[in-house]
């Protein structure tokens, strides 16, 4: 059996009512303060017990002080959250990195010099640190999410009117593939942060799968409109038993690609749930150049990925495979190169580790912070990173 957890976004969708919602399902509040201790910024947390439209909800209040916040830039966040112990640092960082991306495609500048006005605000960066630890904390094995309600009219935001959804949801929706709906209520459901967590921590999207509930929780916003019940609902329960070990094997063989596309199919077939992906250069009949297009995917997947190679690619056919596939356990160490911190993925087997590798993000980052060549400082990472094989 599988611990599977059902986000229901009917009602929209914001950082506090994910916190309150994780709560509210079980997640100690002390969790998530832990979590945020490392970041040693002036953030308290308080829950209050709440209604929303008849339903008893859970509110995280998130207290900081009012004067003296900085408009930040993804580079400041960034470097806030590499205090933190992984894999938090690298759920947290990919949360962001998401509202980066998404802020720089709609403004038209680098992601570096995004400033995330509301977003990089204390309470933003407790809301996501805290989401991703209480996610941590329920050991769940699939995280499942409703379609997303956007809400409809216009808000007011530190860039004047904006309409709704605001350009910043449309782009982390579209990044993700994740489906939403307007909604018949006026005004902003879905805040930025709230649908990054969702698009980047959620597995799959859709209705409440096959489960029995063991827990539930309710997280209230802050608004409280008397025809609803303002609140995101976490359910928790036993799901069906997950794939077998093995995989599919999704493969097609094209000739008449442009080669420039490439690159975007692979990714969107990662972004589609495929374990991994592919190129293979051919020799096709009639002597023309090809290539054969792979990916491997869960059982779950095969859906998703097999209509990225039919909407991306020329291909008429797609061949299926099942195969056995085999993953070692990992964690995540940290080892010090001249003061630069730089993660190291770890392969266990049995426990014993057997592969050990540098994050290459870390790796750059690191080089840049010392001034070296980055392929200076990937082999010493991987030299200290070899210390810990066999531990």
């Amino acid at each position: 059996m599988t611990r599977t957890g059902w986000l229901d976004l009917g009602a929209g969708v914001a950082g506090d009512m994910l916190l309150g919602a994780l709560v509210g399902a079980g997640v100690p509040l002390d969790t998530v303060r832990s979590a945020l201790a490392p970041l040693d910024l002036a953030i308290a947390l308080r829950a209050e017990d709440v209604r929303r439209g008849g339903l008893a909800a859970v509110r995280v209040v998130v207290d900081v002080p009012e004067e003296g916040q900085p408009h930040r830039t993804w580079a400041d966040v960034r470097l806030l959250l590499d205090r933190l112990p992984e894999p938090l640092r690298s759920t947290s960082t990919a949360v962001f990195a998401a509202l980066a991306r998404a802020e720089a495609a709609v403004h038209g500048v680098a992601e570096d010099e995004v400033h995330f006005h509301e977003v990089g605000a204390l309470d933003a960066v407790a809301d996501v640190v805290g989401v991703c630890a209480g996610l941590a904390a329920l050991g769940l094995d699939e995280l499942v999410a409703s379609p997303v309600t956007v809400g409809s009219g216009s808000v007011r935001t530190a860039h004047g009117a904006l309409p709704v959804p605001v350009p910043a949801v449309v782009a982390l929706l579209a990044a993700a593939g994740a489906p939403a709906r307007g909604g018949s209520f006026p005004g902003e459901q879905a805040t930025p942060t709230g649908v990054a967590l969702v698009t980047v921590l959620a597995d799959r999207f859709g209705p409440m799968p096959a489960m029995r509930p063991s827990g539930w929780g309710a997280g209230a916003g802050t608004r409280d409109p008397a025809d609803r019940a303002n609140v995101v609902r976490l359910v928790v329960g036993e799901g069906q038993a997950a794939d077998p070990p093995g995989a599919l094997l999704l493969e097609s063989a094209v000739d008449d690609l442009d080669p420039r596309v490439w690159p975007l199919v692979l990714a969107a077939l990662l972004a589609a749930g495929a374990h991994d992906a592919w190129l293979t250069p051919v020799l096709m009949k009639k002597g023309r150049p090809g290539h054969v297009v792979a990916a491997l995917a869960p059982p779950a997947a095969a859906a998703p990925v097999r209509g990225v190679l039919f909407r991306e690619t020329t291909t008429l056919g797609v061949r299926e495979t099942a195969v056995a596939r085999t993953v070692l356990d990992r964690e995540f160490r940290q080892v010090d190169v001249d003061g630069q911190i730089v993660a190291v993925k770890l392969g266990l087997l049995d426990g014993a580790v057997v592969n050990a590798m540098p994050e290459f993000e870390d790796v750059v980052r690191a080089a840049q912070g010392l001034g070296l060549p980055v392929e200076q400082v990937l082999a010493r990472a991987r030299g200290l990173a070899q210390d810990l094989l066999g531990g």
